[in-house]
């Protein structure tokens, strides 16, 4: 079993959960490498890693409330971040095979015209509704493929900048074609029908 990392760590958990920035981050120094190195372990990416060690504090900030009841605060930890990376792969690994699926509807399409696909258009015009900047990061990533670090340093941002111009992208995208699915549905049908 594992030590806690701070002499008095009852007493500043106790302290966070009345909401003490400092004992805050003097929890996140004590525990950030460590945590870092056994997502790491998890996870096979430095960079997947410290998202993930991001997010998990995020969330003990977040509910920081029931930290008062917590006896073993490193085990706890540890469990959190093995959910929240486990969580992280299968998003990736589920992204992958839409991307998979979507590549090989493409090839299987061959002979629709991206431009002339309702579905596309319906895409494209969710994209064109985003902020300049979040339609930049989604761009960069969809399309040109590159990683959270490269975007953040050809737009001069922080990754942690491009993550969250990420999710916001995401979700636009995602009511934009929720809230407009019946017209792609319907034009389908028609051209179906043709």
């Amino acid at each position: 079993m594992y030590a806690p990392l701070l002499h008095n760590e009852k007493v500043v958990l106790l302290q966070v959960a009345q909401g003490d920035e400092q004992a805050f981050w003097l929890l996140f120094g004590a525990y950030h490498q460590q945590l870092a190195a056994h997502v790491y372990r998890l996870t096979g990416s430095m960079e997947l890693a410290e998202e993930i060690v991001q997010d998990v504090f995020l969330k003990i900030w977040m509910s920081r409330e029931a930290l008062a009841e917590i006896h073993h605060f490193h085990a706890y930890l540890f469990v959190v971040s093995k959910h929240q990376s486990l969580n992280a792969l299968r998003k990736i690994a589920r992204e992958r095979a839409q991307q998979r699926t979507w590549a090989k509807d493409t090839v299987v399409a061959g002979t629709v015209e991206e431009d002339s696909h309702p579905f596309y258009n319906l895409i494209d015009d969710a994209i064109h509704q985003l902020p300049p900047q979040q339609q930049r990061v989604y761009l960069l990533s969809r399309h040109e493929q590159l990683r959270y670090r490269e975007i953040a340093e050809q737009m001069g941002i922080s990754p942690e900048t491009v993550k969250k111009y990420m999710q916001l992208a995401i979700a636009s995208i995602s009511a934009y074609v929720r809230d407009n699915i019946d017209v792609f549905l319907l034009l389908a049908a028609l051209t179906s029908l043709n």
